[in-house]
């Protein structure tokens, strides 16, 4: 299959168009005209994830190895050393980040890991439901929805009746939420923004980004499964380790 066609047919799932400016979806790694065997679907990459894919293959991420601009390629430090490596075994690259977020995943989670349907949708990744739970329920609940063995949260209301899902990192987006629900989950949560949170009347959940994001590959297989191809999903690593 051609990258070319790959890249058309991802553009209709969630449209390249629209990530943000700061953004770095698509093709990174490999040319549109180069043709692959075999699909590997994995939240990140690193070099287990190589380790697991076969030579002449395309890995489809979310989040996109490269950022920003890059000055050089010392091959003994990231992400030349993973570019390296795919090279090497001439593997190709395509990541659907922002784009993927506000078509899909976002609300994947929300409907299939905590088995609610959307009620507003206040922006482009922030989705809301409605529930009717104790705080400690309501926590215990998003708990086991995301099966966290360590929770961070703020101080939560008596009563839950209106939360909404960011996944990944949205604590940008808290003004925005002002005055309109009674919980708001999303992961890399720092104590500014929760010290900020407690004069907006907004408790908040972190969810953690690895945790909240990792159900990408679950959430694109369903339109590439129709494809002539073999598809593989692969599990990538947390860089983080919790002690509790």
């Amino acid at each position: 299959m051609q990258i070319s066609e790959i890249l058309t047919e991802l553009d209709k799932v969630a449209p390249f168009s629209t990530q943000e400016n700061w953004d770095n979806s698509g093709l990174l790694i490999g040319s549109p005209n180069d043709t692959i065997s075999n699909i590997v679907l994995s939240l990140d990459i690193d070099e287990s994830v190589i380790s697991q894919t076969v030579e002449n293959s395309l890995i489809i991420t979310h989040h996109p190895l490269i950022f920003g601009s890059l000055k050089e390629l010392n091959f003994s430090q990231y992400p030349a050393n993973i570019i390296q490596k795919l090279i090497e075994k001439n593997i190709k690259l395509i990541s659907l980040h922002t784009n993927f977020d506000k078509a899909i995943l976002n609300r994947y989670v929300l409907n299939n890991v905590l088995n609610q349907e959307i009620f507003q949708k206040l922006d482009d990744y922030v989705l809301t439901a409605k529930v009717d739970m104790s705080g400690v329920e309501f926590l215990q609940y998003i708990q086991e929805s995301f099966n966290l063995t360590f929770t961070k949260y703020t101080k939560l209301p008596e009563r839950v009746n209106q939360f909404a899902l960011t996944t990944g990192a949205g604590t940008s987006l808290m003004k925005t939420l002002y005055g309109k629900i009674d919980v708001f989950l999303t992961g890399d949560i720092k104590y500014h923004e929760a010290m900020e949170s407690r004069t907006m009347n907004l408790a908040l959940i972190d969810i953690g980004h690895f945790e909240s994001e990792k159900y990408f590959t679950k959430a694109l297989y369903p339109f590439l499964e129709n494809w002539e191809i073999n598809i593989i999903m692969v599990d990538s690593n947390n860089p983080f380790h919790y002690k509790v």
